[in-house]
């Protein structure tokens, strides 16, 4: 129940911000305003497949989600196809759509994440530092106790007795992911006026976020793996490294252009100061000349006249 409502809370909260976003940089808000129904379409779909392949193994359990089993990874490979198809529809800039967009896409993450919270699950392996979180051993779902150690998803955790009721102290990676995520939207919204390119905040977003979500999910117990890796700690370092070549390649490649515009501009530049200076050499001529008339010559008023407007 609590999973569906903070995911339309934080899509609504999304979406007027990306329409805000759009207002005030000339595009039509309309049009992530009729985006976003097939995106939280896609997004919902993409995630429970991602999740039920990696984690299940089977498709048969698809609506089953009001107890979680939800994939972020699988969401944001969703939305993508739909923006993909969506902006080819439209005819519109693919990545200048997902800069604003992906505004919109930080604060669904930020808001869904604490959906773990209250389904106590995606938490971290057992610490007892400063942000250690206290859960009570019986609200959390397939731990085992066996004396003073609970199991779960085949890691253990010391169990804490307080006031009779027993507890297991572990990471609160929900809650480490939602600050990354809140970090990495201010300074979005601080540099959004500052990118070099269509597709600049996409690119910065793909770097920070698949950053911090290698190091949360090295934290995690219930990690979807292929064989012995797991899965989203690998598309998180393939998103780094995609994202800093990508910036690279056109960051070298703006300053090229520019270099190239500077060059032509300097032409130009040359170019019309020998133009002008010609044109100073032929008016200090006629005037010249209409000097020599005046004083040598007879002339008509008309002639005269010309030559003086010179």
């Amino acid at each position: 129940y609590w999973y569906g409502v903070l995911i339309c809370l934080g899509a609504v909260l999304g979406l007027v911000l990306v329409t805000k976003i759009a207002k005030a940089e000339g595009q039509n808000p309309d049009t992530y305003v009729d985006f976003a129904i097939w995106a939280l379409i896609c997004g919902i779909v993409g995630a429970r497949t991602y999740y039920l392949v990696f984690y299940e193994h089977s498709l048969r359990d698809f609506l089953g989600i009001r107890n979680g089993g939800l994939a972020i990874y699988g969401g944001i490979i969703g939305g993508t196809l739909a923006a993909i198809v969506y902006t080819r529809i439209k005819k519109l800039n693919l990545f200048k759509f997902t800069d604003t967009l992906v505004f919109g896409l930080l604060c669904g993450q930020i808001f869904g994440r604490w959906g773990n919270f209250v389904n106590r699950e995606a938490f971290g392996s057992f610490t007892d530092s400063l942000f250690a979180l206290a859960y009570k051993a019986s609200t959390v779902a397939g731990l085992k106790i066996n004396g003073s150690e609970g199991a779960y998803n085949g890691t253990l955790y010391p169990i804490t007795e307080i006031g009779g009721e027993s507890y297991i102290q572990v990471h609160p990676t929900f809650l480490y992911e939602s600050v990354c995520n809140l970090c990495v939207l201010i300074f979005l919204l601080l540099y959004r006026k500052k990118k070099n390119y269509n597709g600049e905040l996409t690119v910065i977003y793909c770097f920070a976020y698949g950053l911090g979500r290698f190091w949360i999910e090295s934290l995690r117990t219930d990690q979807l793996k292929i064989g012995i890796f797991p899965v989203s700690m690998l598309l998180s370092g393939i998103l780094v490294l995609v994202a800093i070549v990508v910036e690279i390649i056109m960051l070298v490649k703006n300053k090229k252009n520019r270099e190239e515009i500077k060059t032509e501009e300097s032409k130009i530049g040359i170019y019309r100061l020998l133009a002008l200076s010609i044109m100073c050499i032929l008016r200090s001529f006629h005037i010249g000349n209409s000097f020599f008339c005046i004083k040598y010559c007879q002339v008509g008023n008309t002639t005269k006249d010309y030559y003086m407007k010179l």
